[in-house]
């Protein structure tokens, strides 16, 4: 079983604005919820207990606002990145030694379908670093500032925002192993590094499983465009209007 859940929610959510008073984009409302706790409750599902998040800006402010949004029965575990502005590589870094391998690691902005976790859970290798990857590139909502992911058989080859050939599209959702820190230690230049820096040293030693989500739907939340997709996507979901 999976104990763990590594979310990254240090930025400072420039490009979404002061969307709905909210101070950092997890506590964005996305049809009457904060985003987070959608991530929240499809982790209870599974038996995680531990959240650990990586904060930077606000960082108080969002531990407190995070806290009563728990269910019952997990716990909270801030973690402050002083390095913040950095990529987020540095943010995942911060997690190392505090964190009970294999683990989840999600992205805070980011909407999921909860079948999407169980789905993780059922095919992911614990000795690999499993990402969640998303084949339906024609319904992207904003396919320039994806994530592209090529494949081979069920392994990721390459990673890029920049990659002109590409199948597949980076959903920020995986299980990982212990061996993720290693490879961003390695990556890191100047001290600073991406995740995707090392996801790609990893796949470059066929290390990273790739794992199609198929009709399930995802939705980054970073600018207000991607937050009306998103509650699109959850009203059509719960069949309102």
């Amino acid at each position: 079983m999976i104990t763990d859940a590594v979310i990254l929610m240090a930025g400072a959510g420039s490009r979404l604005g002061d969307a709905d008073g909210a101070i950092a984009k997890p506590l964005v409302q996305v049809a009457e919820r904060p985003l987070i706790s959608y991530t929240l409750a499809a982790l209870e599902r599974l038996g995680v207990t531990s959240i650990h998040a990586i904060m930077g800006a606000h960082s108080s402010r969002l531990t407190s606002a995070i806290e009563p949004l728990l269910p019952r029965g997990m716990r909270l575990h801030p973690i402050q990145n002083p390095d913040w502005q950095k990529q987020n590589g540095v943010s995942v870094l911060c997690a190392a030694g505090k964190v009970t391998a294999p683990f989840f690691l999600a992205m805070g902005d980011h909407l999921f379908d909860p079948g999407i976790f169980e789905l993780l859970v059922r095919q992911a290798k614990p000795q690999e670093l499993n990402l969640a990857i998303d084949r339906k590139i024609g319904c992207i909502f904003d396919l320039d500032d994806a994530m592209k992911v090529q494949t081979k058989n069920d392994h990721v080859v390459a990673i890029a925002k920049d990659l002109t050939d590409y199948d597949a599209i980076d959903t920020g959702l995986f299980v990982c192993p212990d061996e993720l820190f290693e490879y961003l230690r390695r990556s890191l230049r100047g001290g600073d590094c991406s995740l995707a820096d090392g996801v790609r040293l990893m796949a470059a030693e066929g290390k990273v499983r790739a794992i199609n989500i198929g009709p399930a739907w995802w939705q980054d939340v970073d600018t207000p465009d991607m937050k009306a997709e998103a509650e699109r996507r959850v009203s059509a979901k719960q069949g309102t209007p």
